[in-house]
């Protein structure tokens, strides 16, 4: 288990430092980037990167325990959770809001919505709510929070947060996603299931795309 986790920390650390490279030398992404088919290729192919380290990293385990691939333990208590999550996602939001978004801060929200690419954006936004929620909570909630649970909930929650918050490259926006993190990390320990992660994690990230076409 020792060198599984060294292996996640690793790969966790690979994805943090290019996420900052980017941030602070690739400049904002195109004002359209929902509405190219190489958006959605990309990040199909980075998500099949992540599936990967996934299986490659949970090899020889039973996946469905350790990955938390169950029903909760209870639907009413991950709905009161999950509810809780967003409201302290969205105070934090609010106290960060005049230093910027991480929606603004990442640029893959578009600022209107282009008719004339509907096909785009649909594939786009099947990455960003489907594929993404589903193989980042593995990545996270499932194998990040399987392996550092041993050192107490607390500290996998934490740390899982953290980690979270660090791969996606922002600076103002950072404790929103940490938040974020930790809440789903929360989230997991608590239903003993991965699967309200998940919905929540893609819940967020539709109202986010759709707030922001909409806006």
């Amino acid at each position: 288990m020792n060198a599984r986790l060294i292996g996640w920390g690793l790969f966790v650390g690979f994805l943090a430092t290019l996420a900052y490279i980017s941030h602070f030398t690739g400049g904002q992404p195109a004002k359209d980037t929902a509405f190219r088919w190489e958006s959605s290729i990309s990040g199909l192919i980075a998500y099949a990167i992540f599936f990967g380290v996934v299986m490659l990293l949970t090899r020889g385990l039973e996946r469905r325990s350790f990955l938390a691939l169950r029903r909760p333990t209870s639907w009413g208590l991950a709905t009161r959770i999950s509810i809780l999550v967003i409201v302290a996602v969205a105070l934090i939001s609010a106290a960060v809001a005049p230093f910027g978004s991480p929606g603004e801060e990442q640029g893959l929200i578009p600022e209107r919505f282009d008719s004339h690419r509907i096909a785009q954006f649909a594939a786009f936004a099947a990455i960003v709510v489907l594929v993404g929620p589903i193989v980042e909570e593995l990545t996270f909630r499932g194998v990040g929070y399987g392996l550092l649970e041993r050192f107490g909930r607390t500290t996998a929650i934490v740390l899982v947060g953290l980690a979270f918050g660090l791969i996606h490259g922002l600076v103002a926006g950072f404790p929103v996603i940490v938040t974020f993190g930790i809440g789903l990390a929360y989230l997991r320990s608590r239903t003993g299931s991965i699967y309200p992660c998940i919905l929540l994690h893609a819940g967020f990230n539709a109202f986010g795309l759709a707030l922001g076409v909409a806006s």
